[in-house]
């Protein structure tokens, strides 16, 4: 019962698509990762728990086969925002996720700089104009 097991999560891990613009957050290389920890010793794993086992198989290929999006079928293909599904992907992207932290780093950077106390007394002196600053 087990080899069956195996041979139906392998068969899921092969159709389950690889998305290149997500390296390491990707849902098909660490499904691909989690079934190699599970199934370490291939058709010859002794399962401690086959009903969850198979749950958890049943509930991955119903997201594989899109079982809630065809259910569910929403009235238009857009989100709150306006924004396509192809423009959503280039946004989530790991290249653009690596440039907004770029960005991001430059800004805590010079904030980390501004503030940051050489000495005790300077400390103070620091805070001290931080908190006598009007706020805008």
């Amino acid at each position: 019962m087990a080899a069956s097991r195996y041979r139906r999560f392998l068969r899921l891990c092969e159709e389950w698509p690889l998305d290149e613009t997500k390296r390491g957050r990707d849902l098909g290389a660490y499904l691909r990762q989690r079934v190699a920890q599970a199934f370490r010793e291939g058709e010859n794993t002794q399962i401690a728990e086959p009903e969850a086992c198979d749950q958890m198989y049943e509930s991955l290929a119903r997201l594989h086969s899109n079982y809630y999006k065809h259910k569910y079928p929403r009235p238009r293909e857009t989100s709150f925002s306006g924004l396509s599904l192809e423009e959503y992907k280039l946004i989530l992207s790991t290249d653009t996720l690596d440039e907004f932290k770029e960005m991001d780093k430059g800004v805590w950077k010079k904030l980390q700089e501004r503030f940051a106390p050489r000495n005790p007394e300077e400390k103070h002196k620091a805070w001290a104009r931080a908190l006598s600053r009007p706020r805008t």
